[in-house]
């Protein structure tokens, strides 16, 4: 392979990673200095990044005189601290070592291809967590047993809306929504007797707290733009959670 396409492929290999952080929940700040490490690591001249959360647009001075330019932009969010923390274990190994491409190719494609927990671990964790918040409010056995069911419903509609990838605002919506509905069938049919803190308890599982963590850490690091952003995006998801609730339980008059 000539250098100026091995280096244009390094470019691209080196953004696949940033890419795998930025979906999966890392903060602007770490991307850019993982990118930026690896590219002095393989003896690049100039490193120029720009990160926001939807867009990472990459520079690179070669010691041929060589400008290279690369564009990643960003749909989508699948946010896994354990790709996260592999793509940092892999960043650390590429700068200690510098290995060939073929390498760095075949250890990214690992990283994306790996599973999350099993889904019946999700599906378990979501109606455990339900459950536990609405004891935690005040809810008693019945109750709690009506959040796990409304939880499990909560994913099931998750997982649906992912596979078909609906944009997020509408998905948090409708997950909303079909939450609140079933929480209030449940109550009907004498499965738990508070909604209110039923709901409590359904809510802490969509509330955005790691994208609103990571958005503040942004700002604080100095990456204005990106926290703002990610700031914004937080609070639309939270509107939608309250309206998707709200739509429901205004159907019973209070």
């Amino acid at each position: 392979m000539q250098p100026q396409s091995y280096n244009k492929h390094l470019v691209s290999s080196i953004l696949d990673l940033g890419e795998i952080l930025l979906i999966s929940g890392a903060e602007v700040n770490r991307i850019e200095d993982t990118v930026t490490r690896i590219c002095q690591a393989y003896g690049f001249l100039r490193i120029d990044i720009f990160t926001i959360t939807t867009s990472i647009v990459l520079t690179v001075h070669t010691a041929e005189d060589e400008i290279i330019t690369q564009t990643r932009r960003i749909l989508r969010y699948d946010t896994d601290m354990n790709k996260v923390a592999q793509a940092n274990c892999l960043s650390r190994d590429i700068c200690a070592r510098r290995p060939e491409l073929s390498y760095i190719r075949e250890q990214i494609a690992r990283i994306q291809k790996s599973d999350k927990y099993p889904v019946p671990v999700i599906y378990l964790t979501y109606a455990v967590i339900a459950a536990a918040f609405t004891c935690f409010y005040g809810g008693g056995p019945m109750d709690a047993l009506a959040a796990a069911a409304a939880g499990l419903l909560m994913r099931l509609v998750q997982s649906l809306g992912q596979r078909i990838r609906m944009q997020t605002f509408i998905l948090t919506f409708l997950t909303s929504a079909a939450t609140g509905f079933a929480i209030l069938l449940l109550v009907a049919l004498g499965i738990g007797s508070a909604v209110h803190t039923i709901t409590i308890g359904c809510v802490m599982l969509l509330i955005p707290g790691l994208a609103m963590t990571t958005s503040f850490r942004d700002m604080i690091s100095g990456d204005i733009v990106s926290g703002m952003l990610g700031l914004t995006e937080a609070l639309l998801r939270a509107m939608a959670i309250a309206l998707g609730f709200a739509f429901v339980l205004m159907q019973i008059g209070g």
